[in-house]
C-alpha cells in the first residue's frame, strides 16, 4: 500500500474504533500529517498534529524532558516514547505516533547514521496508556528517508489499531 491506502485504512480502523489520532513529527516536519489530511473525512479521526524539529518545540509542546534529551539524544527510542506519550497528553486523542531522526544529508553522529529514523506509538486504553518505541535505517536521500518514516508511522497506527496493513 502507498502512503495515502495505508492512510485511508488508518482512518477506517479509527473510526471503527472510535478512536482519535495525533502526531508528534521532528525530521518529517509535518508530512505525516499532510499525508493524514489528505484523506477525506480525516478530521472526524485526526485530532492534531504537533511539528517538534527543535529540542526546545519538544519539551514545550510535548513535554520531553530535558533529561531524556541531554543522556539519549534527540534521535532516540527514548525520546520517541516521551513524544508519543506527549501527544496524547496535549491532546484529545487515543492513539498517537512520534517520529524523531536524522533525514540527511548531515547530522549524522556516531552510532546514529543518517537514516536513523525512530518511532514511538502510544494507545491510551481504559485510562491506561501503552508506549511501544521502535527505531528504524532507512536508506536514500533526504527526501526518501521523510517517505519510508511517513510510511512506516502510518502502518504503525494502522497496527495499533488492528492487524497488520
Amino acid at each position: 500500500m502507498d502512503s495515502y491506502e495505508l492512510a485511508l485504512e488508518l482512518g477506517l480502523r479509527a473510526k471503527r474504533r472510535g478512536v482519535t489520532v495525533a502526531t508528534a513529527e521532528s525530521c518529517t516536519a509535518g508530512g505525516l500529517g499532510f499525508e493524514i489530511t489528505a484523506v477525506p473525512g480525516s478530521s472526524e479521526w485526526y485530532e492534531r498534529g504537533f511539528i517538534t524539529y527543535t529540542n526546545r518545540a519538544k519539551e514545550e509542546m510535548l513535554g520531553v524532558k530535558a533529561e531524556t534529551l541531554a543522556a539519549f539524544g534527540a534521535v532516540s527510542r527514548e525520546t520517541a516514547e516521551e513524544m508519543a506519550y506527549g501527544a496524547l497528553e496535549h491532546s484529545g486523542a487515543q492513539l498517537s505516533v512520534s517520529i524523531t531522526g536524522i533525514a540527511g544529508p548531515g547530522g549524522a553522529v556516531p552510532g546514529k547514521p543518517v537514516g536513523t529514523v525512530c518511532f514511538g506509538v502510544a494507545l491510551k486504553i481504559d485510562g491506561k496508556t501503552m508506549v511501544h518505541t521502535s527505531r528504524m535505517q532507512f536508506d536514500g536521500s533526504r527526501d526518501d528517508v521523510r517517505r519510508q518514516s511517513i510510511r512506516y508511522a502510518l502502518q504503525l497506527l494502522c497496527q495499533a489499531l488492528g492487524d497488520k496493513c
